[in-house]
């Protein structure tokens, strides 16, 4: 790909995708929507609070063709009725559940906050083709000091109302105010979870320190996170991410804060074209990232 199409946003409309793809899931199905065929595959994760259509801006943003994959995690939106637990390891199943359901054989990872710490899980398993990880204001797979008991109580109460959800968005999760339909969205979001998942990752899955299981990490990884996050702050990412994630490197954006894919879609699709062009193509014997075998099962400390 040219350097002139991975520094310019692709402002064409995404092509429509087809149906949902069913993809069978531990309790039920999740919803996939698929589109494109250039690869390799963008598999995005969204935040504690979004769903597929999180991605809905950064998709119209990338070449036409690329091949994207999103849906609503359980316990969100249309996977509202999926049947927990919602904790942080069935997650990661999930995500290696739609890469297998769909065969997908060259893919990258894009996870964001939430996303960004099961797409580490994830990783850490080394599945067969994954190319890339692409962390979005990711939570470090070591806490922040932060992370107690009374502040998981306090965030678990923020999407309780649309009113508490407003007020997230617009003095915690972004730096500027989103456009009107952006924003309603947003919030429609936040509302659309079971209580079990909504109050699992504040109260749980936030604290959990997975720096254990990141070290089975072997592939190229890029950090993105707003100058203005601050949820998960660049200085918080190169103390309690960087040293975790040895393959990884961080850029910050300007003028943004934790909600990237909604506050600097255009800067994060070629960001995310940028990093896809450099990553090797599979070989002919099909992509392996097993370096040494699979690694073992880790336990998630605190979850």
């Amino acid at each position: 790909m040219s350097p002139e199409s991975t520094s310019h946003p692709f402002p064409a409309p995404a092509p429509p995708s087809s149906a949902p793809t069913p993809v069978p899931v531990d309790g039920g199905t999740l919803h996939v929507r698929r589109q494109g065929r250039h690869g390799p595959a963008l598999v995005l994760v969204h935040y504690w609070g979004g769903s597929a259509r999180t991605w809905d801006a950064l998709v119209r943003h990338l070449p036409p063709d690329r091949a994207t994959v999103r849906y609503d995690q359980r316990g969100w939106g249309r996977s509202r009725a999926l049947p927990g637990p919602h904790h942080l390891e069935q997650l990661t199943e999930d995500l290696l559940a739609v890469t297998r359901g769909l065969r997908l054989d060259h893919f990258v990872l894009v996870g964001h906050s939430m996303g960004g710490k099961v797409c580490q899980l994830a990783a850490a398993r080394r599945p067969e083709g994954l190319a890339g990880l692409v962390l979005v204001a990711p939570a470090p797979p070591r806490p922040a000091p932060t992370a107690t008991p009374d502040h998981g109580r306090g965030l678990a109460r923020a999407y309780d109302t649309a009113e508490s959800a407003g007020h997230a968005l617009d003095h915690v999760l972004t730096a500027a105010p989103l456009p009107p339909a952006v924003r309603a969205a947003a919030v429609r979001d936040s509302l659309a979870a079971d209580t079990p998942a909504r109050e699992e990752w504040p109260l749980h899955g936030l604290a959990a320190d997975i720096t254990a299981a990141c070290a089975g990490i072997r592939v190229p990884t890029l950090v993105l996170t707003g100058r203005h996050d601050r949820v998960e702050p660049a200085d918080l990412l190169r103390t309690h991410l960087l040293p975790h994630l040895p393959h990884a490197r961080l850029t910050t954006v300007p003028d943004a804060g934790h909600l990237l894919p909604l506050e600097a879609p255009a800067v994060l699709a070629a960001a995310v074209e940028s990093f896809t062009a450099g990553l090797p193509a599979p070989s002919p014997a099909g992509p392996r990232n097993r370096i040494g075998g699979p690694p073992p099962l880790l336990p998630i400390v605190g979850a």
